[in-house]
């Protein structure tokens, strides 16, 4: 369940930055830090797996790197699963 709230909070984040949602809005800003905070620092926005620049940088990075980051939460979660409850 952690892996797929942690997956959640990825995805809503970059969707977020995507749709170029207001940054001042409480709820926005709380989602985009617990974004960072769960990218782990690998699949960050700034220096990430992937790093585009140039028109609409910021959203493709976010996109590609927040999304691999929900995907590979969502493998290792599933994966865990099976191995605590068989």
């Amino acid at each position: 369940m952690a892996a797929v709230v942690c997956a959640l909070f990825l995805a809503v984040g970059a969707l977020l930055i995507a749709l170029d949602a207001n940054r001042d809005n409480a709820l926005v800003a709380f989602v985009l830090d617990v974004a960072d905070v769960v990218d782990l620092d690998v699949f960050s926005r700034g220096n990430g797996v992937f790093h585009f620049t140039g028109e609409d940088a910021a959203t493709k990075n976010a996109l590609t790197n927040w999304g691999l980051a929900a995907v590979g939460y969502l493998v290792v979660g599933r994966i865990l699963e099976r191995i605590i409850r068989p």
